[in-house]
């Protein structure tokens, strides 16, 4: 069970289902009206290939293992965590939403293009001295 309480400062569940689970970072901030909402974090628990998209094929073999992928932008994400079990996926999922919220994951180096009004943004709500 994945439980909201135990997440990072700004961090909620969206969705948490047998076969996937989203969590979201500040939706009140990253709504389209300051930041355009494709640029909410995110950050998606999935069963799958390292290189598969969560909205991908679902016909996957019983071994596939479960990945934890953040996203800052659909095109822009960090390398996902493989895990053995949904379990563990998750443990790695809150794992991964405190040291976000904590400042400590470079958000800065998954970009090819700077957004730096994003980047100050983010550093102001994580307390990332850069």
């Amino acid at each position: 069970m994945l439980e909201e309480a135990a997440l990072g400062d700004g961090w909620q569940v969206w969705n948490a289902e047998d076969t996937r689970a989203i969590l979201a970072y500040r939706p009140d901030v990253f709504n389209g009206s300051e930041f355009p909402a494709a640029c909410l974090p995110t950050v998606y628990v999935t069963r799958g290939r390292r290189t598969r998209r969560p909205e991908g094929n679902r016909n996957l073999p019983p071994n596939a293992p479960w990945m934890v992928t953040l996203y800052l932008e659909p095109e822009v994400n960090r390398d996902p965590d493989a895990y053995d079990t949904r379990s563990a996926a998750l443990d790695g999922a809150v794992d991964l939403t405190h040291r976000f919220a904590d400042g400590d994951i470079d958000y800065r180096e998954l970009y090819q293009v700077p957004r730096e009004r994003y980047f100050e943004k983010l550093d102001e709500l994580t307390g990332r001295k850069v």
